[in-house]
């Protein structure tokens, strides 16, 4: 038996997605725990490009299951979308399971998010209007929550929606008088139909998860966002609404976090970020619109141009440490490949110190400069290396900089979106 997860280690969009589906076809589950559908990945396989936001990676696979777990936010909507689109390229989503605990978005939630982020000026923190921060707010809030399970009592969900819906109806309309929702009715039928093709993917997936456990069976844990999204231990508060990094799991899904025998950490061979917040190696020059368009960085979910500059290890670092990380994939290390040097931020200097530690105060890291390692460039073609031996010497020491500067092993180095394109060490 082996239990794995996956982490993205920076602000996301690591492609966290390509190593799960490498490794789905050595575990029978495949967990997605936290996040809704905010957070998407691109996997590629068998001459198809799938685009999966709810939906863990292990949907692709036959005789997976795939469960979504109660620490997930889920737009029911958004979801039979998603599993609507991979029907249509062939794949059978028969062996999907969803949290009865999961929390439920609802058009109010979408309504409620963008009223708040219009009010924030400048100062917005980026989010993608989907609802899910609203959401999560209700779900720690208590009272104005709708969970998975209570869709399936008819009697019970229109008690909860119809107080929900007044509560909800009272504050936005005292933050946009003009702001406007759906009928409560409209929203009740529609969620009724929802929870009609849907009910019989909803369990306690956490008992399921334990049941399976003691069954010997081998499980992946599929993370989402980036550990530098964490709610607790991110950028706060330009974060996502959960714990994106590898503290989330046990939260996400009931599983212990002992039971895990391997955590993956996936960098990017630069960084990137969407939205708000500082970013101390972004660039804003030719150097970082070429790793834009040669790295294709806009969001997956959103379509948003990410902002894009060095790789950062004090920032990585950081996410390796809280998420324990046992070992790193390197993704999309082909991108720089035409670049004819290459730098690493190994330190920061804040108020004229040297530091390697992460700020855990905003505005010490929006003084933060990087200190940089400069390497040089490799300058050849990548894509077809299948062996550590055969990449370039300049692109080993580059592999070998980010293992020193995250203080663990390279296990996995991505030169292109396709599977065989990886380099297991």
């Amino acid at each position: 038996m082996s239990v794995t997860a996956v982490v993205g280690l920076q602000w996301g969009d690591e492609a966290k997605g390509k190593i799960v589906d490498l490794l789905t076809d050595q575990h029978e589950v495949v967990v997605r725990y936290l996040g809704g559908n905010n957070a998407g990945h691109t996997v590629m396989f068998g001459g198809q490009t799938y685009k999966l936001s709810l939906l863990p990676a292990g949907i692709l696979r036959p005789g997976v299951t795939s469960v979504i777990a109660n620490g997930v936010v889920l737009n029911p909507k958004a979801l039979l979308s998603e599993l609507d689109s991979i029907v249509k390229q062939g794949v059978d989503p028969g062996n999907l399971l969803i949290s009865d605990k999961a929390h439920v978005i609802f058009p109010y939630h979408m309504v409620e998010e963008a009223v708040l982020e219009s009010h924030r000026g400048d100062k917005a923190i980026g989010t993608t209007m989907r609802g899910i921060g609203t959401c999560y707010r209700d779900k720690y809030g208590r009272t104005h929550a709708i969970r998975m399970g209570d869709l399936l009592r008819k009697d019970l969900f229109r008690e909860r929606l119809n107080d929900v819906y007044e509560t909800k109806k009272l504050l936005i309309n005292a933050m946009d008088p003009k702001a406007e929702l759906p009928p409560v009715d409209e929203i009740f039928d529609e969620y009724m139909g929802y929870a009609d093709i849907l009910k019989d993917r909803v369990i306690d997936t956490t008992s399921y998860l334990h049941r399976v456990l003691r069954e010997g069976k081998s499980m992946l844990f599929e993370g989402a966002q980036g550990s530098l999204l964490d709610i607790d231990h991110g950028t706060f508060p330009y974060v996502t609404s959960s714990n994106s990094s590898g503290c989330g799991i046990q939260a996400g899904s009931g599983v212990p976090s002992r039971r895990i025998d391997r955590v993956i950490g996936v960098v990017k061979a630069y960084t990137t970020r969407v939205g708000g917040g500082p970013c101390p190696t972004e660039l804003t020059d030719e150097t970082g619109q070429h790793i834009r368009d040669e790295g294709n960085e806009y969001g997956t979910v959103t379509g948003r141009p990410r902002r894009c500059g060095w790789f950062d290890a004090v920032a990585t670092a950081h996410g390796a440490r809280v998420s324990g990380i046992d070992c790193i994939a390197v993704m999309l290390l082909d991108v720089l490949s035409k670049l004819d040097e290459v730098k690493i931020c190994e330190a920061y200097e804040i108020d004229g110190e040297r530091t390697t530690d992460f700020p855990s105060q905003l505005d010490d890291l929006a003084k933060a400069k990087p200190i940089y390692r400069t390497l040089p460039g490799w300058k050849t073609d990548i894509t077809g290396v299948r062996r550590l031996e055969d990449f370039p010497s300049e692109a080993r020491a580059y592999i070998d900089s980010v293992s020193e500067l995250l203080e663990a092993e390279v296990g996995f180095v991505s030169i292109g979106p396709d599977r065989e394109q990886t380099v297991i060490l």
